[in-house]
């Protein structure tokens, strides 16, 4: 069975996720005792009790979403092997990881650098995002255009994550004249994302700046097995271009519906998104032609895997 692996990013988490699987995979709990020790504080705590607004917050939401992700999937065990891997935003560090490319440890630095960044970035400029359901790309951006020519301040399309769904991100009022001129482009709707900061965006560049130092002195590996950027929906064929693209992240736009279709292309018979919601999923099953599609968020969902693919081995 060829297998490819979504992880999601910020916006998958829960309280309470991670906690089953802690207590039913010594694998998954060491994921979390790791993670304590790298940061200084108790995750999975913090991950089975909120609260609610602290677990939003970018500088711990990264963190504690990345051991949650990694967890699900070495719960699996080793009848995992995928053969291909993709990330939204930040959940491409798990693919790395999954694909031997980054340690875990080195992976888990990153992203609380890059989480720690964002914030301190995030209390420079009052940014937001705005989901647009809809309406074209070349449409909407026309309408960023028009709204940053009026003076309302920098706005640009951050996620592309499906036909029909782009996310926009910049300063509150530019995004909120955008989104006015998104109605009254013929967008069905558009929805105030409930998040700290305008991630993927300009804005971000402070951050940018300030986080490209750890990842240039990382350890980075070639992935044994394929992972598609999301920056730039191709493969990773050098080292060079992951650092670049896990430097670029923070800025550019998220390509998911294009990384998505590569993926896909690489023949999959199954896609499994490892995280505490299921995200991604919903999205690769409106594809059309994508293969079975399973969202893994708990001990059961890892059981489920786990005999899929043990059934698929024997078969």
């Amino acid at each position: 069975m060829r297998v490819g692996v979504i992880f999601p990013g910020q916006g998958s988490q829960t309280v309470g996720m991670g906690v089953d699987i802690a207590r039913a995979f010594p694998d998954a709990a060491g994921c979390f005792a790791a993670a304590k020790s790298l940061l200084g504080y108790d995750v999975l705590a913090l991950c089975e009790r909120g609260p609610d607004e602290k677990l939003r917050e970018t500088r711990y939401a990264q963190p504690a979403i990345y051991a949650v992700n990694m967890a699900l999937a070495k719960a699996v065990g080793s009848a995992l092997q995928p053969v291909a891997s993709a990330g939204h935003s930040f959940g491409e560090y798990c693919s790395l990881t999954l694909a031997g490319s980054l340690a875990f440890e080195t992976a888990l630095t990153l992203v609380n650098e890059r989480g720690l960044a964002m914030h301190r970035a995030a209390l420079q400029a009052r940014g937001a995002m705005a989901a647009v359901l809809g309406l074209s790309p070349e449409k909407l951006r026309e309408v960023v255009e028009q709204a940053v020519a009026g003076g309302a301040g920098r706005v640009q399309l951050a996620n592309f994550n499906a036909p029909g769904q782009i996310v926009i991100s910049g300063d509150a009022e530019a995004v909120r004249a955008a989104g006015e001129g998104a109605m009254e482009a013929g967008a069905k709707r558009v929805v105030p994302l409930n998040v700290a900061g305008a991630w993927h965006s300009v804005l971000m560049e402070p951050a940018k700046e300030e986080f490209a130092q750890h990842v240039r002195a990382a350890t980075v590996l070639l992935p044994r097995f394929t992972v598609i950027s999301n920056v730039d929906a191709q493969p990773y064929s050098d080292i060079e271009a992951i650092k670049t693209n896990l430097i670029r992240s923070l800025t550019d736009e998220v390509r998911w519906h294009e990384t998505s279709l590569a993926l896909l292309a690489a023949g999959l018979d199954l896609v499994v998104e490892f995280g505490a919601s299921a995200v991604l999923a919903p999205m690769l099953k409106r594809i059309e032609g994508a293969p079975p599609v399973m969202a893994v968020s708990d001990a059961a969902g890892v059981e489920k895997l786990r005999n899929t693919l043990t059934a698929a081995a024997v078969s």
